[in-house]
């Protein structure tokens, strides 16, 4: 072979390899970003990568593109390993004409989305991108459109997993919202939006900065879309590693298992010190959770966002399970509008993915309010059941304190197809609490009696030990076994070990219709 033919090759992979050149490259670093190719050397295992299709050129020449050089079209793509598992990876270039999404850039990720599936691998998506490319007009919208599509088909297939580390603005925000997670940093240049500020400006007259309409405060404790943050890119892909190591590669595989050197028979008598002998008196559930779960260690989802939930992953006996708990440090645990949304997604996704569900119940019920029913509670609450019901993983549920009305129903109840429910003593499991209850059933006798608030505490206290404990609904079977809380760990080990087998199926059908 020609030695010339050999030296233009590497001429040209380091041309690409330049993106979008130096003084490009330093205002990215100024700014407080990585490269794309910065990003990927440290999302993956060193010298793991491997691009694909690096001399993608565009196609367009209209309006002044023809005249442009950009290095592999502004999107680098391939494969590697986290951990030594495998993973497909694309990641944006802003240094390349801002990052703009044209025909080639779309058709780049379109294509790893479509390998990752042939291969069954987990994609994550790094985003740093102006948007579409307007120079090539509805071009770019069909990028968009493949890539969608694709999103779509390889829901519940093959975790997807999308980091925001720049501008993701417009048509290009869809993406994400379709996959499984996003990360987003703190860089104040990270932000995603559909509608800018300006257009908002000009729409409403409302003024707002780009950081304050789309950052991650914005989406991590508003609008549900932020799952992670991260303090820069180099923590965003540390946690991006860290949520892998809890995912199997797709959903005909198990999640792997790790040797966490956690005692599976270690008692967890702390548990004593956090529920308060108060029961209307709260506590982090948070500390129930990492007792009971090995080295204490939970990946929390959506931390900042619903806070009167709890939902995350974590490893008991060195194999991945996924945490949905009631906090009734917030909202004395009850279920709302966001919080219902947040269950129901993250129960549907450990669903898709063979991770064990183990559910801690303390819950009052839903959230009264005027602006929670018009905020479609109903439907809303409807879905934490749908997620439960159509559930098929190994389903454990320890019900802590209260649990009442529907709310009992929806989280995880034996009724909705739990596998194996435990109580604790302090477990009151009723169709509401025993002030209301009294106030209901007893309304006659408390109105007429000489001293009704005496005669309403009597009457409280009457149905407190009728039925508000686990002992009525053990009776019925509703409940497998009350347990003292220094042996949660010990059961919840033994009950995933059984159910290590289990396995059921659904009717036939196309697709349910969840209350959207």
């Amino acid at each position: 072979m020609r030695k010339e033919l050999v030296e233009e090759l590497y001429g040209k992979k380091e041309k690409i390899r330049q993106m979008g050149g130096k003084e490009r490259i330093e205002r990215q670093h100024e700014q407080g970003k990585l490269t794309a190719r910065e990003r990927i050397e440290l999302l993956l295992d060193p010298g793991s990568f491997v691009e694909i299709n690096p001399f993608v050129e565009k196609r367009n020449t209209d309006f002044g593109l023809d005249k442009m050089d950009l290095p592999a079209d502004g999107v680098v793509t391939g494969y590697g390993t986290v951990d030594g598992r495998p993973v497909a990876v694309f990641a944006q270039d802003f240094t390349v004409m801002g990052g703009s999404l044209g025909e080639m850039h779309g058709f780049k990720i379109a294509y790893i989305l479509d390998f990752a599936m042939k291969l069954g691998i987990p994609v994550v998506g790094l985003n740093d991108s102006g948007g579409a490319r307007i120079q090539e007009g509805v071009d770019a919208l069909k990028g968009y459109g493949d890539i969608f599509y694709r999103n779509t088909l390889a829901s519940g297939v093959i975790p997807q997993i999308s980091v925001i580390m720049g501008p993701c603005a417009g048509g290009a925000v869809y993406s994400p919202a379709i996959g499984d997670f996003i990360v987003m940093t703190k860089n104040p240049n990270c932000y995603m939006f559909i509608t800018g500020p300006q257009v908002i400006k000009t729409v409403t007259g409302e003024e707002v900065s780009a950081f304050d309409l789309g950052g991650w405060q914005a989406h991590a404790m508003k609008s549900g879309n932020c799952h992670l943050v991260a303090e820069d890119d180099r923590d965003a892909m540390m946690l991006v590693r860290r949520l892998l190591s809890y995912l199997p590669l797709n959903n005909m595989e198990d999640p792997p298992v790790v040797k966490t050197g956690d005692d599976p028979v270690r008692l967890t008598p702390e548990i004593y010190d956090v529920l308060p002998d108060d029961p209307q008196k709260p506590y982090d559930v948070r500390d129930v959770i990492t007792a009971v779960v090995d080295n204490g260690e939970l990946l929390e989802i959506h931390p900042y966002y619903a806070p009167n939930a709890v939902v995350g992953f974590a490893r008991i006996d060195g194999k991945s399970v996924g945490i949905v708990a009631n906090n009734p440090r917030h909202f004395a645990g009850c279920l709302d509008v966001d919080s219902s949304d947040k269950i129901a997604r993250f129960v549907r996704f450990c669903d898709a993915f063979n991770i064990p569900i183990i559910t801690f119940v303390d819950v009052p019920g839903y959230l009264p309010g005027v602006q929670q029913e018009y905020g479609g509670i109903i439907r809303h609450g409807a879905k934490v059941l749908y997620a439960y019901s159509e559930a098929t993983v190994p389903l454990v549920t320890i019900i802590l304190r209260k649990a009442y009305g529907g709310a009992y129903l929806a989280m995880g109840s034996k009724h909705l197809g739990a596998d194996i429910v435990y109580a604790y003593p302090t477990a009151e499991i009723a169709v509401m609490g025993p002030e209301g209850a009294a106030e209901i059933v007893f309304r006659k006798e408390i109105k007429a009696a000489e001293d009704p608030k005496a005669m309403r505490e009597e009457k409280i206290r009457e149905y407190r030990e009728k039925f508000a404990n686990p002992y009525r609904a053990a009776a019925r079977g509703y409940i497998d076994d009350i347990i003292d809380p220094k042996y949660t760990r010990v059961k919840v080990v033994s009950a995933l070990r059984i159910l290590e087998s289990k396995r059921e199926k659904l009717p036939p059908k196309k697709h349910g219709n969840i209350p959207l």
